[in-house]
C-alpha cells in the first residue's frame, strides 16, 4: 500500500474513532514480551473442486496460495497470518516489544506492512487470552452468515459441456452438504467467452437451473466481474425478476451515475436485490463517493487488499449511510477466517465468501458452517495454527530472519 493511501485510511478510521483503539492499545500488556524471530511462507491449499473461467479470468484451478508471516515472541507464543510485506519491512520488529507494535497499530504500522496486520493481531489476541473479534469491538452475530463463491463457468469447462445442468446441480449438492444456504453464481459468459447474445442466454438458463433445484428460500446472487454495460445489467435483472436475486456484483464497470441509476429500477420494480461492488479497488477513495450516496448496498473491498484496519475504515464510512460490508476474499483460505473475525466484529457485515479451500498444515478448529453460517472460536487470537509435520509438503519458506 502506498503511503497517501494509509494516511487516507487512517484519517478516516481517526475520525470515526476505531473500535479497536481502546480495546488493544491498553497499558496492560507485557512490556518484557519482544520478537525474537519472523519467517515467511507461502501456504498452498487445495479447492475441493476445479473452478472454471469468469467473465475476465480463464480457468482457476484447485489451488491458491496464502502468503503468510509467522511472528515469534520471546515468551513462546507466535503469531500467525496473511501478510505481503517485504523481508525488509518485517525485519525492523525483530526485538520490538509486542506493546510496542500494539501502539504502532494506531500509526504506521499497516503502512510499513502493507496492510498485512493479521499476524500482529493473532499475537496481541494470543497475549490478552481473547479472540481477536473481541479486540476489534464484538459488534457483529454470534454466527457470521457466508456463502459460497465458487459457482464458475463450469458448463465451458470440457469435461461438462454436454451435461452443464448436471454438473451445477452435483456442486449445489456440494454446497449444501458443506453447510451452504447461499450461493454466489458467476455470469458474463457473453463478454469474452461466448458469443453477446448466446452468452447472455445462457447466463439466464444457468441461473433459471440453479433457482429451480435449489428452492425459493436459498439465497441466489450474481457476480458479473463488470461483464455486462448498464443496459445489459438491467436486461438481464429484467429477465430474472420472479428468480428474486438476492445481490447483483460488479455487474458493469461502476461509476456513480450508472449504480444510483441501477438502484433506483431495481426501487421502483420492487425487487429485493441489493447492488453489490467495490473488490477491484485499490483504496477507499474510488468507493466513497459510492458509499456515502448509497448508491450500492453493499461494499466489497478485497480482505487481503485492506486488511483489518482498511475493513475497519470502510465499515465505519458505510454505516451511516446504510451500506453493508462483504470483503471480497476469492483465493485464499487464511483470509477466510480472517474476514469471519470482522464479521463478528462490525454491526454492519452481510456475509463472508468462503473459497472453499483446505490444508493439511492450517488447523482451524471451531469453525463449522452450518445452515448458511459460521461458528468463530473463542480461541485466543484467531484459533489458527500450523501443523509443522504438514509445512513441508504445502508451504514454501521464503525467508527466516532472527534477533
Amino acid at each position: 500500500m502506498r503511503r497517501r493511501r494509509f494516511l487516507a485510511l487512517a484519517a478516516g478510521a481517526a475520525a470515526t474513532s476505531p473500535r479497536w483503539a481502546t480495546a488493544v492499545l491498553a497499558d496492560d500488556l507485557p512490556a518484557d514480551v519482544k520478537i525474537t524471530r519472523i519467517t515467511g511462507l507461502d501456504l498452498t491449499s487445495r479447492r475441493v473442486k476445479f473452478a472454471g473461467k469468469n467473465a475476465r479470468l480463464d480457468v482457476h484451478g484447485d489451488r491458491a496460495t496464502d502468503r503468510m508471516v509467522r511472528l515469534y515472541a520471546s515468551n513462546g507464543l507466535e503469531g500467525i497470518g496473511n501478510c505481503r510485506a517485504s523481508e525488509e519491512a518485517l525485519r525492523s520488529l525483530l526485538g520490538q516489544p509486542v506493546s510496542a507494535l500494539a501502539e504502532q497499530l494506531k500509526e504506521d504500522l499497516p503502512d510499513r506492512l502493507s496492510t498485512g496486520t493479521m499476524p500482529v493481531w493473532d499475537l496481541l489476541g494470543k497475549l490478552r487470552g481473547k479472540p481477536v473479534y473481541e479486540l476489534l469491538g464484538n459488534k457483529g452475530p454470534q454466527r457470521v452468515p457466508v456463502y459460497d463463491g465458487s459457482i464458475y463457468f463450469q458448463d465451458l469447462l470440457p469435461p461438462y459441456t454436454d451435461a452443464w445442468q448436471d454438473r451445477f446441480r452435483t456442486e449445489l449438492d456440494d454446497s449444501l452438504a458443506r453447510g451452504h444456504r447461499a450461493v454466489k453464481v458467476k455470469i458474463g459468459r457473453g463478454s469474452k467467452w461466448m458469443p453477446r447474445t448466446e452468452g447472455d442466454a445462457r447466463d439466464l438458463d444457468v441461473v433459471r437451473t440453479i433457482r429451480q433445484h435449489v428452492g425459493p428460500e436459498f439465497l441466489l446472487g450474481v457476480d458479473a466481474n463488470n461483464g455486462y454495460d448498464p443496459f445489459g445489467a438491467r436486461h438481464f435483472l429484467n429477465a430474472l425478476a420472479d428468480v428474486r436475486l438476492a445481490f447483483a456484483e460488479e455487474m458493469f464497470p461502476e461509476t456513480l451515475v450508472d449504480c444510483e441509476s441501477l438502484r433506483a429500477y431495481i426501487a421502483e420494480q420492487g425487487w429485493p436485490t441489493l447492488i453489490a461492488d467495490g473488490e477491484t479497488q485499490e483504496s477507499l477513495d474510488p468507493l466513497r463517493p459510492l458509499i456515502e450516496a448509497h448508491a450500492i448496498d453493499i461494499a466489497q473491498a478485497d480482505m487481503n487488499r485492506f486488511g483489518i484496519e482498511g475493513i475497519l475504515t470502510e465499515s465505519k464510512l458505510a454505516e451511516p449511510n446504510g451500506v453493508l460490508i462483504a470483503p471480497h476474499n476469492w483465493g485464499s483460505l487464511v483470509g477466510y477466517y480472517l474476514q469471519l473475525h470482522v464479521g463478528r466484529a462490525i454491526p454492519n457485515f452481510y456475509r463472508a465468501e468462503n473459497d472453499p479451500l483446505v490444508s493439511e498444515a492450517l488447523v482451524a478448529e471451531g469453525y463449522v458452517i452450518a445452515d448458511g453460517t459460521s461458528s468463530v472460536p473463542n480461541a485466543p487470537g484467531f484459533g489458527l495454527t500450523l501443523r509443522e509435520s504438514a509445512l513441508e509438503r504445502e508451504a514454501k519458506l521464503r525467508f527466516d530472519l532472527r534477533a
